[in-house]
């Protein structure tokens, strides 16, 4: 059976989205980045903590386990989730008008072994004025997003331009989790 360390809407939705079937893990790993870790490790390193917890609390034979992780990088800083409306307006401020990349890996772990990829994507913002990132944050949307916005919904209008993975920016890179998967026999083609 296969399980997803996450309670992520986003991420149960794009898995649901290719028909996959699977069962929701609760874990709570901490999201620290550690002294002179690059961000990819970083990212890297949450998703597969993640997993490797998933999998450690249930007890059922032959479980396979999905951990990810997805962080806004600008200039080797990682912008997670905003504390608070101020937290997002500064973050955003500080997106304006920039090239950012995102970073999102996923972790298939088992008990026999652990396999990843990574997923990464240049998003280009335009210069946004106050009253428009006031306007964002009046949605709601930032929050619980890593860079304070979400390319799925209301922020979609912040995005002038994606080099990569749509669903990646979203939370869970598609296309290598499918491979993932595929490659383990826990998905047809």
């Amino acid at each position: 059976m296969l399980y997803l360390a996450s309670q992520s809407p986003r991420r149960r939705q794009l898995l649901e989205q290719i028909g996959v079937t699977f069962r929701i893990v609760d874990v709570d790993v901490p999201e620290h980045r550690t002294l002179g870790e690059s961000p990819r490790d970083y990212v890297s390193r949450v998703a597969r903590e993640k997993a490797r917890a998933g999998l450690a609390v249930l007890e059922e034979h032959g479980a396979a386990v999905l951990g990810a992780d997805t962080e806004v990088v600008l200039d080797d800083e990682v912008f997670g989730k905003p504390d608070d409306a101020e937290d997002a307006a500064v973050m955003l401020r500080r997106l304006s008008g920039r090239v950012h990349e995102v970073i999102s890996t996923v972790w298939l772990v088992t008990r026999s072994g652990e396999w990843s990829d990574t997923s990464l994507s240049r998003v280009t913002m335009p210069t946004l004025d106050n009253a428009t990132i006031t306007a964002y944050i009046a949605t709601g949307e930032p929050f619980g997003k890593a860079g304070a916005y979400g390319i799925q919904g209301h922020g979609a209008k912040l995005i002038e331009h994606l080099d990569g993975s749509h669903s990646g920016v979203m939370g869970m890179p598609i296309y290598e989790t499918a491979r993932l998967l595929r490659s383990h026999g826990l998905i047809g083609a």
